[in-house]
């Protein structure tokens, strides 16, 4: 089993937390929702001599796909999202970019279905498809790294908006209870913003479950 270590980094103007999931044994690792500050980025990835293989977005919303196309361009890696979050990514009212004064377009190479399995970097990556707070959201679990990333889905003690374009309130709390309540209880959730938290936790103190 490899080792994953976690690496949290809060970008942009809404504080987006991007993580690096590291690979130990080969140094290759992911790049989970570079919303912003692709150079500062690009620049940590360097000085740790660390491999790219793949950039994973959870939505497509600008604070969590801006730097996406940077990043992937720098090292020639792929952008993964979920299938149903394609018009999110290319229209600039669905990706909220003009709510920070830009009409931004950005994209994925591949789109990945749920329940697909990613091999990435040496982990396997279950995809779950997560609607509600955009209708393309998606977590990555990692079932041997007792871990799930879970974008704008679940936080500590809350969940994702659901008043944005193509949000739903009830698909959300359907895709929280459905895909992420029942994972082990010490699986640890890595949210979009704020700190993280466990699964067990969640089903205990999450006043929106």
């Amino acid at each position: 089993m490899a080792g994953m270590k976690v690496e949290q980094y809060v970008v942009g103007p809404v504080m987006t937390n991007c993580y690096f999931a590291i690979n130990e044994d080969t140094s290759e690792m992911l790049v989970i929702d570079p919303g912003d500050e692709g150079a500062m980025l690009i620049d940590k990835i360097k000085e740790k001599h660390l491999i790219p293989k793949a950039v994973l977005l959870t939505h497509g919303h600008f604070d969590h796909a801006g730097a996406a196309k940077m990043l992937a361009d720098a090292f020639d890696i792929r952008i993964y999202a979920e299938e149903h979050e394609q018009a999110t990514l290319e229209n600039p009212t669905l990706n909220l970019s003009g709510m920070i004064g830009k009409q931004e377009v950005y994209h994925a190479d591949i789109y990945v279905k749920d329940g697909e399995t990613l091999e990435l970097a040496g982990f396997s990556l279950k995809v779950f498809s997560t609607p509600g707070h955009t209708k393309g959201g998606c977590c990555y679990y990692i079932e041997k790294e007792q871990t799930v990333f879970t974008g704008d889905t679940l936080f500590r003690e809350s969940v994702g908006r659901t008043d944005f374009p193509s949000g739903s309130a009830s698909e959300l709390l359907r895709s929280v209870e459905e895909k992420l309540m029942p994972l082990p209880g010490q699986i640890k959730v890595y949210p979009g913003h704020n700190d993280t938290t466990t699964i067990g936790w969640e089903r205990q103190y999450n006043p929106f479950l």
